[in-house]
């Protein structure tokens, strides 16, 4: 089993950038895939993003893709999210996620670990 702690949200402007960390304990990072979720007020959970355990490659939701940037540091035992140029509609809550498939998967169905969320902010 594994717990998952997620830092770095926040208030910022519009245009500005932040980068989430999901620290994990029990088990290293690097036997899991890890995902990203967000939920905005009154709408569902959405995939962000998710990087495979096998060989750290990314998958993106089509929308974000070049303004956020998921990473792994196996050493320290964390997952990262880079999001830059943040825009109003990107405010939610930010979860990460651990799964035991071998490959990225934006199917939150598939995750059996999540952490408690950190609120992102993007003001106008």
């Amino acid at each position: 089993q594994v717990q998952l702690v997620e830092s770095g949200g926040g208030l910022v402007q519009v245009g500005g950038s932040l980068r989430l960390s999901c620290a994990t304990s029990g088990r290293t990072v690097s036997t899991y895939t890890m995902g990203w979720f967000r939920q905005a007020p009154g709408k569902e959970r959405d995939f962000v993003a998710s990087i495979s355990r096998i060989d750290s490659s990314t998958y993106y939701a089509a929308s974000l893709k070049g303004r956020f940037t998921v990473s792994r540091d196996n050493a320290k035992n964390t997952v990262y999210l880079q999001m830059n140029s943040l825009k109003p509609e990107d405010t939610a809550v930010y979860y990460c996620a651990a799964s035991g498939t071998y490959y990225y998967d934006r199917r939150s169905t598939v995750y059996d670990y999540w952490g408690q969320g950190t609120q992102v902010t993007v003001s106008s």
